[in-house]
């Protein structure tokens, strides 16, 4: 079954960081690029910042999460935005009127945390994905691939390519996300259970120092002792200082008592080819 198809509209919101305004005139192209596509858009009043800089407060925001969950006409809803305020809607949003929608959220980096939080609260499939990729620098792939993916239901797995670094085999429900921005669930109702689950971790910032205490965390919630694999998105900052291995073996290394199969990809992550991810869904890779 499709995502979307054509003549359906879709909601924009930014539920982390607002947009600055300066980069309305971006969001106006990829709008009429969608339009052209023949997806039709609605905004949220919290798509950007205030005018003095700032962003709406989280209730304010969970509130046009909400609106756009309770318009009958929405078919799916995009989040354009990142940063770090995205917990802050969590506790102003009613779930069962989201299980009521039965409509996917899509969304990337602090949306981690939404997007874990909807599987914990509702079991739903939701999916990790930046749509302003489609007018970034691969800008011409990332339409037929969003065309193939969403309007033409390709089968995502297989759109994404990847390699074992540790073992050959992993079948579970995929959780996770960025890897600093999922472990604001940690101590939360919001968290998923590790229980038999892939864990997908990236990263766009973070040096071998901060990169380590995140994974000494997630031994301390006891992730790594419960999932059935890991998948390695693109860690940006440090694929860019040194070789691809690093950040394989990195994890390698860390986490060398555990026996988890661990997977490598390129194609997920914050670069302008990323692709898209299920949140909530049984997966497997071999």
């Amino acid at each position: 079954m499709c995502i979307l198809k054509e003549n359906d509209t879709i909601g924009l919101i930014s539920c982390s960081n607002g947009l600055d305004h300066n980069m309305k005139d971006r969001i106006d192209e990829l709008i009429s690029l969608l339009s052209s596509m023949k997806i039709n858009v609605i905004k949220s009043k919290a798509l950007y910042k205030n005018i003095d800089g700032s962003t709406t407060n989280g209730k304010f925001r969970a509130n046009e999460l909400m609106s756009l969950y309770n318009n009958k006409d929405i078919k799916a809803i995009f989040d354009l935005s990142g940063g770090d305020l995205c917990n802050e809607v969590l506790d102003y949003l009613d779930y069962e009127k989201i299980i009521s929608s039965q409509k996917p959220f899509i969304g990337y980096s602090d949306l981690t945390v939404i997007l874990n939080a909807l599987y914990s609260r509702t079991r739903f499939v939701n999916y990790n994905y930046q749509l302003r990729n489609l007018i970034r620098e691969d800008s011409k792939n990332q339409i037929k691939y969003f065309k193939k993916i969403f309007l033409l239901d390709e089968d995502i797995i297989n759109q994404i390519n990847y390699k074992f670094i540790k073992g050959n085999y992993m079948e579970g429900i995929l959780i996770g996300g960025n890897i600093r921005c999922f472990l604001k669930l940690a101590g939360t109702n919001y968290i998923p259970s590790f229980e038999n689950k892939i864990l997908f971790l990236e990263a766009l910032s973070g040096d071998v120092n901060k990169i380590s205490t995140f994974i000494a965390q997630y031994k301390q919630i006891g992730a790594f002792s419960k999932i059935n694999g890991i998948i390695l998105g693109t860690f940006t900052e440090l694929d860019e200082k040194y070789n691809n291995n690093y950040i394989e073996n990195l994890f390698l290394e860390k986490l060398k008592d555990y026996n988890i199969p661990i997977a490598r990809t390129y194609d997920l992550g914050h670069s302008a080819n990323s692709k898209l991810i299920p949140i909530g869904k049984n997966i497997t890779l071999r």
